[in-house]
């Protein structure tokens, strides 16, 4: 048996959440690689919307067991609050929440760092979510982290207390910056107990076994590539490996192991916080965008930038991870427009490009677009592609052509029953 990738193409925020939902009766085992509180990976279905952060999307299925995978980074404050939401739906979280001893926890201090360290680049801002991520995969590589299996080592105190003392003396370097370390700190030894409760797990063993075993794996990727710690639009970036090479480092399956690997992008473009976006709309388009696609970051709250599709930006994201097939999201906010534009070329010192470039924060980058008819009529009640406006399957065939990957999955609704497989 093969482990196939599911990630998003964009900044994030594609819907991923969702798909893996629904996906998931497909498959014994859904395995997150990457990643930490800052993913929000929002499912809806009976009326209810569910958001998970750190939590494998494939939860509320009976049928299948879920792996925090040794690339996540773990909060236990916040993993501890997603754990009890998650109680009155009857999960025996022991037999189907599975985490690796070798996932990377974050610290109370990890998250004052971000925040300082977010805080003295002033006007130069990378937009952290502040979640404490960066400094935790710096400890990472740095090899001072504290991981899910030190937690039952007689010396855990000991190897806190060391690692809180180096934090806090990085922290005396940020003289304006103000803390409560004691309230945070007492919360997250508090919450270690829902962690230690759980089946913990050598991760890359027990899937290792799985597959020996014929067990079907979908590997869940948060964030998004263009966010990847080395191909994204650096240095508005998180800092992990958001790509389909990520599954591997983060599961610990080796590349051969890898099936298919399935792309979600959204119809337009999103992104939250700071960085480059060639094909951002900051007109009453990209204003209508949001407000149609409710687009306001699930884990933050902030409002995101919408644009238009990107397809130089998407062509690089498909050569990257090796797409096999994709999913298109949201194609139901488009239906607000008589037109829709796409980017398939930019224009970037005077000359036409194709393929994405190494720098697109200090390169004046002007998307060329295409304009496309718009469907104009609500599409949200489909339950069939064939059934759908011919604009619509129009825009995706122009999609297919020009991305040379098939598109077999349009999401017309947040809910997991407004989903059309072609």
């Amino acid at each position: 048996m093969k482990v196939d990738v599911l990630l998003g193409l964009q900044w994030g925020d594609e819907g991923k959440g969702k798909i893996v939902d629904v996906l998931t009766p497909k498959y014994d085992i859904i395995a997150r690689f990457q990643g930490g509180p800052n993913a929000g990976h929002t499912l809806e279905f009976e009326g209810i919307k569910h958001v998970l952060h750190t939590v494998p999307s494939g939860i509320f299925r009976p049928s299948a067991l879920n792996i925090i995978g040794n690339g996540v980074v773990i909060d236990p404050i916040v993993f501890a609050k997603e754990l009890d939401k998650l109680r009155p739906y009857g999960i025996n979280l022991r037999e189907r929440l599975l985490v690796s001893k070798k996932a990377h926890l974050i610290l109370p201090t990890h998250k004052l760092l971000d925040a300082a360290t977010e805080q003295a680049k002033g006007v130069h801002k990378i937009g952290s979510t502040l979640k404490g991520i960066g400094p935790t995969y710096m400890d990472k590589t740095g090899r001072n982290g504290l991981r899910v299996g030190d937690l039952f080592l007689s010396n855990f105190k000991e190897k806190y207390e060391e690692l809180k003392l180096k934090h806090l003396g990085i922290l005396n370097h940020f003289p304006g910056f103000s803390y409560d370390l004691d309230t945070t700190e007492k919360d997250w030894f508090e919450n270690i107990n829902h962690l230690t409760a759980l089946t913990c797990i050598d991760s890359e063993h027990y899937l290792h076994d799985a597959l020996k075993n014929g067990s079907k794996i979908l590997a869940e990727g948060a964030q998004g590539t263009m966010l990847d710690i080395d191909f994204g639009t650096y240095p508005f970036v998180t800092s992990s490996n958001t790509v389909t090479a990520g599954t591997c480092t983060g599961l610990g399956v080796p590349p051969n192991a890898i099936g298919q690997v399935i792309g979600i992008f959204k119809a337009y473009c999103t992104r939250v916080g700071a960085g480059p976006f060639p094909t951002e709309l900051t007109d009453e388009h990209g204003e209508k965008m949001r407000k149609e696609g409710n687009e306001f970051g699930s884990t933050t709250g902030r409002p995101r930038r919408c644009g238009w599709l990107d397809l130089v930006q998407l062509r690089y994201a498909i050569m990257i991870n090796g797409v096999t097939e994709l999913y298109m999201m949201k194609a139901d906010v488009l239906s607000i427009f008589e037109e829709i534009f796409i980017c398939d070329t930019y224009e970037m010192n005077g000359e036409q490009i194709r393929q994405f470039p190494y720098d697109i924060t200090h390169h004046d980058i002007k998307p060329i677009y295409s304009s496309l008819p718009g469907w104009k009529t609500d599409i949200s009640s489909l339950t069939k592609f064939d059934d759908a406006p011919l604009e619509l399957k129009h825009y995706v065939a122009v999609l297919e052509s020009k991305l040379g990957v098939p598109i077999c999955l349009v999401s017309v609704g947040p809910d997991r029953a407004q989903t059309l497989f072609r």
